[in-house]
């Protein structure tokens, strides 16, 4: 392959994009692979394009290598098998839909399990017709409030989807194996530095799940890492070891007088002083904070929720949507409509809604809570003993430092990445709600379990671009940059024509070339814009062409040699294994 620049559609801008967050927004819109189409949609322009066409052709790769087979199904699908496993009104919001000229309603896909299940359900009958792995490469579509990060966050993206139907346990977890070591060669061999961490599976159903995080300052997923052992998890996924509590020793609950403590600071600040409960020694971490949300369940009447945790953490929003997917949820700010609840001094004894209480409020536990009356606060407030929880939520914010429930020994780092694969053990939640039944070898019906497994191939040429760059451009891998060489003629003297003909030579040779051969162009300007746009090699055609020399850089290193321009093929080749 040979491009010339002189005839290929590239742009190249010296200025940061306005609306720019992160690096590889802004790497990627100045070096001339994307540009901003829509809100949350953008064009792949031709370097982009070659660049999604090589990760994607790593995917397709080591899909066919463990055994999947490739389907494509359309984006835009009808509404009632989204009714019928009941997405349609899990997803919410997040579904772009429309109705045709029948007023038939139709969404465009956020992901495709209904759809799967559908063909396999049509299209086989036997147990001889598993286990079966089926992939696709499709646009999805999601209709996020504030689509960020140019590629990172988007309301259309491609995607590889895969799906493993099998007819038990132990082939579920098979598959998901060979699969989960698919996508660490993956992600190995398109050279993203990853952590795999344990995940909430929240809208695709399902037990075991699984992401891969590709590490990034500017990633919106934090997980965190063991310092003994060898566990990760996303944040949403984060167990609470809970405390060991000896007996109950504590007093009777005792109520007090607190006025104007609406806040944990300031009911601490005054419990010392007033030495409530014979205590001058409290702590955030002694008090117990109760926040009440809005829980929005699909297709149900809203419910208010109380959460209980430790004084001294938030609430995590995420963290708790993701103990209640498919269910959202939203603060609660009507407490005039509640009288009993009373905002600032609520306690978890005798509250009249659903409460649920953080691990760490384990039986026994004494906290110093609100007394659900204005100004007053409750010592001696016992869990088991004074109230009962109706159940555990993990919800609390993590934080460094809490300890891994893992091993027990260790304490848990902070990181942030940024989501490049999913892998789920489905189960069977799609199969029973398609009914999709098989005659296993006794002749009698036998269920498929299932298994999905995503990658975001938009958004890995983002993540890449993410760890791949320094302060001068991009720095693409070879394994996935649009060429593997850029030649650059200074532009006097015969050096345009000689570099087309070396270009040619390489490209002859099996070598994807990148030629500058456009005229006008000062040679200043052509090396910013190779380095901008990060080929792994340069082949620079200047002022040593009459001797016979050419200048050979690797863009990572900024290394360079000055080659016999006869070689110059043999020595790219070999540098290019």
């Amino acid at each position: 392959m040979l491009l010339r620049m002189s005839t290929l559609l590239l742009k190249t801008l010296r200025e940061e994009p306005a609306d720019a967050e992160v690096p590889s927004h802004r790497l990627l819109v100045r070096a001339g692979f994307i540009r901003r189409a829509a809100p949350g949609g953008y064009t792949m322009l031709p370097l982009g394009k070659l660049v999604l066409d090589r990760i994607s052709a790593v995917i397709q790769e080591e899909m066919l290598a463990v055994g999947g087979q490739e389907v494509a199904f359309p984006a835009l699908l009808p509404r009632e098998p989204y009714e019928v496993s009941n997405r349609w009104a899990e997803y919410g919001d997040l579904l772009l839909t429309l109705t045709d000229r029948r007023g038939a309603e139709h969404l465009l896909a956020p992901t495709h399990e209904e759809m799967f299940t559908l063909l396999v359900r049509d299209m086989t009958g036997s147990y001889r017709d598993f286990p079966l792995l089926l992939f696709q490469f499709q646009t999805k579509f999601r209709d996020e409030a504030r689509p960020r990060g140019g590629l990172l966050r988007g309301r259309e993206f491609l995607m590889k989807d895969a799906y493993s139907f099998d007819l038990s346990e132990a082939g579920l977890i098979e598959v998901y194996g060979r699969m989960r070591a698919a996508y660490q060669r993956v992600f190995n061999r398109i050279g993203l530095e990853h952590t795999i961490v344990s995940a909430t599976s929240g809208a695709m159903g399902g037990s075991a799940s699984e992401e891969f995080l590709a590490a990034a300052e500017v990633g919106e997923d934090t997980f965190v890492g063991c310092t003994v052992c060898d566990h990760a998890a996303n944040t949403e996924a984060v167990i609470t070891p809970v405390p060991t509590v000896p007996a109950v020793t504590a007093p009777a609950l005792e109520v007090h007088d607190t006025p104007e403590t609406p806040t944990i600071a300031a009911l601490v600040e005054l419990a010392n002083s007033r030495r409530l409960g014979g205590r001058d020694d409290w702590t955030a971490a002694d008090t117990l904070k109760n926040v009440v949300v809005t829980v929005h369940h699909p297709g149900r009447d809203p419910e208010l929720l109380a959460i209980g945790v430790p004084g001294d953490r938030e609430v995590d929003m995420k963290r708790l949507e993701a103990a209640l997917s498919p269910a959202t949820a939203t603060l609660f700010d009507d407490f005039d409509a509640q009288p009993d609840l009373v905002k600032g001094y609520i306690g978890p004894q005798g509250i009249k809604i659903r409460y649920l209480a953080d691990p760490r409020v384990a039986p026994g536990t004494a906290w110093l809570t609100g007394a659900n009356e204005p100004g007053r606060h409750a010592t001696n407030v016992v869990a088991g003993r004074d109230f009962t929880p109706d159940g555990t939520i993990e919800a609390a914010e993590v934080r460094a430092g809490d300890p891994c429930a893992a091993c027990g020994e260790g304490t848990l780092t902070m990181r942030r990445g940024i989501e490049i694969g999913h892998i789920f053990q489905l189960g069977r939640r799609y199969t029973d709600a398609f009914g999709l039944d098989v005659l296993g070898s006794d002749g009698k019906p036998v269920r498929p379990t299932m298994g999905s497994y995503g990658i975001g191939v938009s958004r890995a040429v983002a993540a890449i671009a993410e760890q791949h760059h320094d302060d001068r451009g991009l720095v693409w891998p070879a394994a996935v940059s649009p060429v593997d060489v850029h030649v650059v003629a200074a532009g006097k003297d015969g050096q345009v024509e000689a570099a087309l003909r070396l270009g040619e030579a390489l490209s002859r040779a099996g070598v994807r070339v990148l030629v500058d051969d456009r005229p006008n162009v000062s040679a200043g300007v052509k090396f910013t814009d190779a380095e901008l746009i990060g080929v792994p090699w340069a082949v620079v055609v200047g002022r040593r062409l009459a001797e016979g020399w050419v200048e050979v850089r690797e863009r990572r290193t900024q290394k360079r040699k000055d080659v016999p321009l006869d070689d110059v093929v043999g020595v790219i080749t070999t540098d290019l294994g």
